[in-house]
């Protein structure tokens, strides 16, 4: 409370439009995904400083606001941009100083900042049964620790997830 007696948080909420909840796509995604995607949604600043293409949560913070694990909530990222609800902009990366940055995302249904169009890229509209967009899974560096011995390494054989290895450099598709 401020000396006003007001609360100095600044409340905001998000609006969706049933025509978007009637999207085939949507419909198609587990309660996880619209749940994440509401989250996600009022993570965005607003069309006056709108960050889309920077939005930022991280799995765990996702799977804290959910009530869900950390693999639920990963599936569900997966899953909005196997929809094309979400795009990945910027992986998630550890800094040579051991500083962790999560994974910067843009909403397709909002336009990107300093862009022409009116309208986002929509891109589940495109969606249809069975044909997903790719989905980037965020591995650790050396997932399966040092000469495969130290950790059991785990393959993902979904033909849709595309995985991205992070580097003191930055990203590189494998």
């Amino acid at each position: 409370m401020n000396k006003t007696g007001r609360d100095d948080r600044q409340e905001h909420g998000t609006f969706l439009v049933r025509s978007f909840l009637e999207e085939p796509a949507f419909r198609a995604m587990t309660t996880t995904a619209q749940m994440l995607y509401v989250w996600l949604r009022l993570e965005w600043r607003g069309p006056q400083a709108n960050n889309n293409g920077s939005i930022a949560l991280s799995v765990r913070q996702a799977a804290e606001r959910l009530g869900v694990s950390r693999n639920t909530a990963a599936r569900a990222f997966q899953e909005l941009q196997a929809k094309g609800f979400l795009f990945l902009t910027k992986a998630a990366r550890l800094g040579v100083g051991g500083l962790a940055r999560c994974s910067e995302f843009e909403l397709t249904e909002i336009t990107m900042p300093h862009s022409e169009q009116r309208l986002g890229r929509r891109l589940y509209k495109e969606w249809k049964p069975g044909h997903d967009f790719p989905a980037h899974k965020v591995m650790a560096n050396n997932p399966c620790g040092a000469n495969r011995k130290t950790k059991p390494c785990h393959q993902n054989e979904d033909s849709n997830v595309v995985k991205m290895m992070t580097s003191a450099r930055g990203t590189s598709s494998k």
